[in-house]
């Protein structure tokens, strides 16, 4: 028998429901769309990695799915065949729960199952009316998590309203669906961002891992063809421009970000802060480390909007609704979400408990946080929650300042630039002469509903205080 299969880096377990269905067929069992995530309520079906009649060994890749965060492997870690495929490459909006493929134990005859149809498998449902993801689309986690951050659900006794949807037979509209690998090819993370890195077009390479997967290998082979026909007749007909379909994650990044600006009334307070003694300290603390640890000037910063936050509690909120109470919560631990740029989307890995943490946990955590997210190895539990987020692209030398939308359901996000030298009058009590002095412009982006403009503006006094005094972060 068929035991469920756990898909890699999710905590999702696959739903797999045992059935006998009524025309003959051997047993066998249904394999359904799974919910990868708690704000997913339809997937896409990319690639299929095996074929009908193919056997599955723990650890092989059965399908590729696209959900609203990112594009999963499907792992099976139990033996059996794949006897059908229900669903298609380039299926789109398959329902959480919808049959997708059925798999039989090795030594079934797989051969009466070419008939086998959907409805045969239970039939299709509709996917759930948004309204009933409504407060989970619009958080940073899931509700019903059990964590302090989490948005609460309705009571129990609360009326529900119960949907039935009717199974409908969709009409062919005569167009063809495009597969993921047509849409956008099959390609490891690192692959993806390798190719970013050096302007490689992905869709020219090709790809030399299973399936035809696009490998880092691939990228760094990969020779750009010459062109040596006549450019002058073929640029006149040829398009001005490339349309590329948005992914699942980019639909969802694209909805929360314009639900976050319309219904949390963004103001802004914006200091210039100096980083001359952090980047003193944090070049004494890298030399004694004996490479245990190497601290980056943002390690600091997130360290230094924790205590921030523990000084100005109320920034340290979010706004909730709870069985129709409007309340304001605060939390008593900072979790500092940290904007990380991935090949597939922006993602705010969580740094728990930053207030208790030194400079050296930090510091690893982000690392490593980091890297799994370029990689789409995190587990939502380290991506959905939070009560404060920092966005940096102080990498980017061109960047003075910038501002960042808030990532609901917290009340604030700071935005951190590059670093500049600035002369100042000079503290030296003889002269009138300038020294040198490094410094950042921060910019923090507060929710109103929650946290009041003089209270915005003590945090960043606070967060200013703690940066141009880091040894205040060792108290």
């Amino acid at each position: 028998m068929l035991m469920p299969c756990f898909f890699r880096q999710l905590p999702a377990l696959l739903a797999i429901a045992r059935s006998y269905a009524s025309k003959s067929f051997p047993p066998h069992t249904v394999v359904t769309m799974p919910a990868l995530s708690p704000t997913m309520t339809s997937g896409n079906i990319g690639t299929w990695q095996k074929a009908a009649g193919d056997t599955i060994a723990p650890g092989d890749v059965l399908v590729e799915i696209e959900t609203d965060k990112a594009q999963m492997d499907f792992e099976f870690q139990e033996d059996g065949v794949l006897a059908k495929i229900l669903k298609d490459s380039g299926e789109k909006d398959v329902a959480v729960g919808n049959p997708i493929a059925v798999m039989v134990e090795e030594g079934t005859d797989v051969a009466p199952f070419e008939s086998f149809t959907l409805d045969d498998a239970g039939g299709e449902k509709a996917p759930p009316a948004k309204e009933s993801t409504e407060e989970a689309a619009e958080s940073s986690e899931p509700p019903d998590t059990g964590s302090q951050t989490s948005p609460s659900t309705l009571p129990k006794d609360a009326p529900k309203q119960e949907s039935k949807p009717e199974s409908q037979e969709s009409e062919p509209s005569g167009g063809r669906l495009q597969t993921s690998l047509e849409r956008e090819p099959s390609a490891s993370p690192s692959a993806k961002a390798l190719a970013l890195e050096r302007g490689v077009p992905i869709k020219q390479v090709k790809g030399t891992g299973p399936g035809g997967r696009i490998t880092k290998q691939d990228i760094e082979k990969f020779k750009p063809a010459s062109s040596a026909a006549p450019a002058s007749s073929a640029a006149s007909s040829a398009p001005t421009y490339e349309d590329i379909p948005a992914s699942s994650m980019r639909k969802t990044i694209a909805n929360r970000l314009q639900q976050s600006m319309n219904q949390n009334p963004h103001y802004f307070v914006a200091a210039t802060v100096s980083v001359s003694k952090i980047l003193k300290l944090r070049q004494a603390l890298n030399s004694s480390a004996d490479g245990q640890y190497k601290l980056s000037v943002n390690d600091f910063m997130i360290k230094a909007a924790a205590v921030a936050c523990k000084k100005v509690p109320a920034v340290n909120s979010s706004w909730r609704e709870i069985d129709g109470q409007i309340i304001i919560r605060q939390h008593n631990t900072v979790d500092v979400s940290v904007a990380v740029a991935t090949p597939i989307g922006l993602m705010t890995p969580i740094v728990k408990g930053v207030e208790r943490l030194g400079l050296s946990s930090i510091s690893a955590q982000v690392k490593d946080l980091g890297k799994r997210a370029r990689d789409g190895k995190l587990k939502p539990e380290e991506y959905q929650g939070g009560t404060f987020t920092i966005s940096n692209m102080g990498m980017n030398a061109a960047i003075d300042r910038f501002t960042a939308v808030i990532n609901p359901p917290q009340a604030g996000i700071l935005a951190v630039g590059t670093t500049k030298k600035v002369a100042v009058p000079s503290s030296l009590e003889e002269g009138n002469g300038v020294e040198w002095d490094e410094q950042v412009v921060v910019t923090a982006s507060f929710d109103h509903k929650v946290i009041d403009g003089a209270v915005g503006g003590e945090w960043i006094r606070e967060f200013k205080k703690v940066v141009e005094n880091p040894l205040e972060m060792m108290l």
